[in-house]
């Protein structure tokens, strides 16, 4: 996939000048060495800060290097005022976390106290306005500390890709879709650059793309070639393939400052009378690229598809939470939910095809064909790419803008169930365990619009760390029977 940052870790050790500096060097030479066994990348600083000096030199060597996220590792106390100068002028994600002592033989000169040291570190982060990931057992022996490296690698990978993003929109949203509206400044406060644009921007994209014959012949031979049996309106494909095209050479030449971008673009009502055909097939195709594109015009949908596609390198797509399960659909195992927690997420079409079970194939929008084409052949409603999504572990999750200008998100864990949800489009059926009360007293007390991203893998863990890194303190999750939500009734 394209469009996703790489993340290079440098690792670097501290020692606080009363302890023995090779204390520090030893044990971040076992770190790096149990990095390498694992095969874990990591870029180890031969300067291990002990003083201000230190940092200077540090900070040379790890920009020299590329570094773009770092690993504070306690060897020992460790002085807090020069490592968190290097962590605040390095200006990448860090994490601080230390080693535990290794032997009741050695409590002497073998003793770093870092356990106490990580206090002083925190506390002095915050007093530089400063957000370490701290992981939730942050000393450890050297194993430990890979694995928080593997973790914090794909944090960083979330927080690097923000950072570093443009969303371009096509708009106006439609009518009557509120909920996909898109305050811009928490987006800025996240660090992230946006490019607004009208529907008649993207016609004219469009339009200007038609000249472009052999391009337009390929991309639509590589459709065909995707769809396969599933190509039920090959007539269309030049249409769809052009628009692709004039979308790609929109993307590759707008980025600007940033490395990274997302889509949200209009796709209905006007857009069909005026392309001849909806856009989902495509929206499918440059997600599967790493591109995501939103429907509805929806920019945090956008965003929430990116932060997933970081967190598992895998593509992503955005649904709604549509409908409820009738009780006489059989479903053989419910993955530790229950009825109640049942939904169907659905959209028109605009999940990747590797996200979909065999079989799937361009149709037409049926919605939008009864009230744009009632009763006629489908024509310019034709272009979605219809399915049942592919049974296995998911996280639904979104980050959302509220209407004041904050930023919240939800993160839940489940699974799309083996099971036929009998229905149309991209549809599912998900089982995510305590979502009845979730729905009630997050997605509904809270305002969260319909659409919430799917990521094809479970990806809880590296998302709530990852949004906290980024400065969101509302993150909601699913609580367990017994646990009351806020404003939950304690007698109902």
């Amino acid at each position: 996939m394209q469009n996703i940052p790489s993340v290079k870790m440098g690792i670097v050790a501290v020692s606080r000048d009363c302890f023995p500096i090779e204390l520090s060097r030893a044990r971040l030479e076992r770190v790096v060495k149990a990095c390498a066994k694992r095969k874990v990348d990591v870029i180890p600083c031969s300067v291990v800060i002990e003083s201000e000096a230190d940092t200077v030199k540090a900070l040379v060597e790890m920009r020299a290097a590329g570094v773009n996220a770092v690993t504070i590792y306690l060897g020992n106390f460790g002085p807090e005022a020069p490592y968190t100068i290097f962590a605040k002028e390095l200006g990448v994600p860090f994490m601080l976390c230390a080693a535990a002592e290794e032997s009741a033989k050695d409590l002497i000169n073998g003793r770093g106290d870092a356990y106490c040291g990580m206090l002083n570190a925190s506390m002095n982060c915050a007093l530089r306005n400063i957000t370490p990931f701290i992981p939730a057992v942050p000393v450890g022996l050297p194993d430990d500390i890979v694995n928080h490296i593997v973790h914090f690698t794909r944090v960083a990978r979330v927080v690097n890709g923000i950072r570093n993003l443009k969303v371009f929109a096509f708009g106006p949203r439609p009518q009557d879709f509120f909920a996909c509206n898109a305050p811009i400044k928490p987006m800025y406060n996240l660090g992230i650059e946006v490019m607004e644009n009208s529907e008649l921007d993207l016609l004219q994209l469009y339009q200007g793309a038609a000249k472009r014959t052999k391009e337009i012949d390929a991309i639509a031979k590589d459709m065909a070639k995707e769809l396969g049996k599933g190509n039920c309106f090959s007539g269309k494909l030049r249409e769809l393939a052009q628009f692709e095209l004039a979308l790609l050479t929109f993307f590759e030449a707008n980025l600007g400052s940033r490395q990274f971008g997302v889509m949200a673009n209009k796709c209905w009502p006007a857009f069909e009378s005026a392309f001849r055909f909806v856009p989902c097939f495509v929206n499918s195709r440059l997600s599967t690229r790493g591109i995501p594109v939103a429907c509805e015009v929806d920019m945090y949908g956008a965003i929430s598809q990116y932060m997933a596609q970081c967190a598992t390198l895998l593509p992503t797509t955005i649904l709604d939470i549509n409908n409820t399960v009738p009780a006489d659909l059989p479903i053989k195992n419910l993955q530790g939910a229950t009825r109640a927690d049942l939904f169907m997420g659905f959209h028109c079409g605009n999940t990747p095809s590797c996200c979909l079970c065999s079989g799937c194939s361009m149709k037409y929008q049926l919605i939008m064909h009864r009230l744009m084409e009632p009763g006629r052949e489908p024509d310019i409603t034709v272009g979605t790419l219809e399915g049942r999504l592919r049974p296995g572990p998911i996280t639904f999750f979104r980050v959302q803008g509220t209407a004041d200008c904050r930023l919240q998100s939800y993160i839940a864990n489940g699974t799309i169930l083996d099971a036929d949800p009998r229905s149309f489009g991209g549809i599912g059926i998900f089982g995510i365990p305590n979502f009845a009360r979730f729905y009630r007293h997050v997605l509904l007390e809270k305002h969260y619009p319909h659409h919430g991203a799917v990521a094809f893998d479970t990806a809880g863990e590296v998302l709530f760390d990852a949004a906290k890194l980024l400065g969101i303190t509302d993150v909601a999750t699913p609580k367990p029977a017994g646990v009351l939500y806020p404003n939950e009734n304690p007698f109902a």
